[in-house]
């Protein structure tokens, strides 16, 4: 199974409220109809867990594919790329990890 991990802040601009209330009612139900997609959920970060240091990302996406190629041929529809913009408009730098689970999500 491949994973992807976003890591992102928001621009400075950004409302978090906005944001959040976007993720809610467009990018989760968007991304999740997708048929390449079998998990997806945003994070909100809150801590680093023995340490005062505040987390180096205010959010965290990990979105569960089922098939990686489908999935680049689905954003790439002009549905998808609107919702892309719209992220684009609110994440700083975001970065997109592919991940294999070591076990293949066979647990």
């Amino acid at each position: 199974m491949t994973v992807i991990i976003a890591l992102f802040n928001l621009q400075d601009a950004a409302a978090k409220a906005e944001y959040e209330a976007w993720a809610l009612s467009t990018d989760l139900p968007t991304v999740r109809k997708l048929g390449s997609v079998d998990r997806f959920d945003t994070l909100r970060t809150k801590m680093l867990l023995g340490t005062d240091s505040p987390p180096p990302y205010e959010y965290i996406e990990i979105i569960e594919l089922n098939d990686f190629g489908r999935f680049r041929e689905e954003v790439a529809t002009e549905p998808m790329q609107r919702v892309a913009g719209e992220f684009r408009s609110f994440a700083k730098d975001p970065q997109f990890i592919v991940c294999d689970l070591l076990d293949g999500g066979n647990a």
